[in-house]
């Protein structure tokens, strides 16, 4: 399949190797020219425009905001002017609920179709194909999708005609994984406090009662205050946090955990690094029982 792809960062990288891999034919856009001639070296196609990633039978944006991707949507020789009718916009990108539904309208006017494809992993999954992908859109174009999201993932989950909805879950994921990351520190501050190995914790709670892979990787980073290079930075925890408590004021859901985490990353981003891993708010409560100061390693 010809595939453009517009993203290069710690996930679009991963992903676009994966679909060379599979065979796709693959041009690549990144702001970076750097990661563009990574991924040439591997097979791939070096666009000089996002109009020159868009003249196959998809495009697959990952990028890091809303802002990110109105931009090579619906800025000038962008993704909308250029994609032609009938060809499929796939994004990847964690964004809002609102600019998903903005997107899915849009390409609807111009005759194209819009499919969301949100993933979940870290940067260590997209290289390795292991990625979690939540897709919604129109049955036919999701069809056409599956041998893109089987390259990349190792399981896809269908979320029904509506993309946003899939939108939705990404990001009610991201606020339990956040919320996991937190009670992690909390529970990690509070057995150091009394004495305990952190690491010996964790490998009984981890073998026994906690045995998702998402309390493993987070608890042993946050016990060995492992937070550089960040695989997901703290703006974007932050970003998601925002995008969380958005959709819950527009379904009117209340969410008292998703303002605690956004004032946990506020502090956080107040110190001014906004290259260290989001995990890294887990080190706020160790501050609070006089455990120490966050170490940026």
């Amino acid at each position: 399949m010809k595939v453009g792809f517009i993203g290069l960062g710690n996930m679009g990288s991963g992903m676009a190797r994966n679909l060379l891999k599979a065979g796709h034919e693959v041009t690549v856009y990144n702001r970076t020219p750097e990661k563009v001639k990574a991924l040439v070296e591997q097979g791939a196609r070096g666009a000089a425009t996002v109009a020159d990633t868009c003249k196959g039978d998809v495009v697959i944006t990952m990028l890091a905001d809303d802002s990110a991707v109105e931009n090579v949507v619906f800025g000038e020789a962008g993704i909308l002017a250029s994609l032609r009718k009938g060809a499929i916009h796939v994004s990847s990108s964690t964004i809002s609920v609102a600019l998903s539904e903005k997107l899915t309208a849009e390409h609807t006017k111009c005759g194209q179709r819009y499919v969301a494809a949100p993933v979940f992993g870290r940067p260590e999954a997209a290289a390795a194909a292991k990625l979690f992908i939540v897709v919604a859109g129109a049955p036919d174009a999701v069809d056409t999708c599956t041998p893109l999201f089987e390259a990349m993932g190792q399981k896809t989950s269908r979320f029904g005609d509506k993309p946003s909805s899939a939108n939705l879950v990404k990001i009610s994921g991201n606020f339990m994984i956040a919320s996991t990351i937190e009670t992690l520190g909390e529970a990690l501050a509070l057995v150091a406090k009394g004495g305990l190995d952190q690491h010996q914790y964790l490998e009984f709670l981890t073998s026994t009662l906690f045995t998702a892979p998402i309390y493993k990787t987070y608890g042993a980073l946050i016990a060995d205050k492992k937070f550089k290079p960040a695989g997901f930075a703290a703006p974007l925890g932050f970003k998601d946090t925002r995008l969380t408590l958005a959709a819950g004021e527009g379904l009117r859901v209340p969410l008292p955990l998703a303002n605690l985490l956004r004032d946990r990353f506020l502090r956080l981003l107040g110190r001014g690094d906004e290259m260290i891993d989001w995990s890294a708010i887990s080190q706020l409560a160790a501050e609070d029982a006089g455990l120490g100061e966050i170490q940026k390693s």
